[in-house]
């Protein structure tokens, strides 16, 4: 199964578009939007409540349904908008959630992060008024992937400058398609 992540909270959004084109060839997908689902922040009480579950090894308690999606998942995908040189909150709050040591990631004895997610790889798709600069969410999500959920492959397909004065945004935004299908095709 694909988990497609969908941070996209706009009903018209062009990463969403980007993401549904690159999704047209998977045939097992599960989407998750992250704006129609009760994900909070993790408060203090949330917290102590989470430790508390782990600690007892309720590790099938409802909280934890995110992760195991998450690490249950054989490909991820996930699509945000590049928005004040990161990515929505809302993401932010799902990773929040599902980085839970035990069900997506252990330590070894050596006090290293150790990955437990089966996926093979995580891609992540954005879209951006202006330059693009992935040090602030595709590289981010890479290193987590990498070195906290045993996820090797990451690849960022993505569409920049979308807004700048005298762009054709729609023809930027289908170059980036069929790009994408191009190397698809090989």
């Amino acid at each position: 199964m694909t988990l497609y992540i969908n941070a996209c909270p706009r009903a018209e959004s062009r990463t969403a578009r980007l993401a549904r084109a690159y999704l047209a060839r998977i045939s097992d997908v599960t989407e998750l939007n992250v704006y129609d689902q009760p994900l909070v922040p993790l408060d203090r009480e949330r917290l102590a409540h989470r430790e508390s579950l782990i600690a007892g090894g309720k590790w099938h308690d409802p909280m934890f349904d995110y992760a195991h999606q998450f690490a249950d998942a054989d490909d991820i995908i996930i699509a945000a908008p590049y928005w004040d040189l990161g990515f929505p909150a809302q993401l932010k709050t799902y990773i929040e959630n599902i980085y839970v040591t035990g069900i997506v990631s252990a330590y070894n004895d050596h006090g290293q992060s150790c990955g437990l997610c089966r996926a093979r790889s995580l891609t992540y798709i954005t879209t951006a008024g202006g330059a693009y600069d992935p040090r602030f969410s595709f590289d981010y999500l890479s290193a987590m992937a990498k070195e906290y959920f045993g996820i090797r492959e990451t690849r960022l397909i993505y569409a920049e400058c979308l807004d700048i004065c005298g762009n054709d945004p729609e023809a930027i935004l289908q170059s980036a398609i069929d790009q994408m299908e191009r190397s698809a095709d090989r």
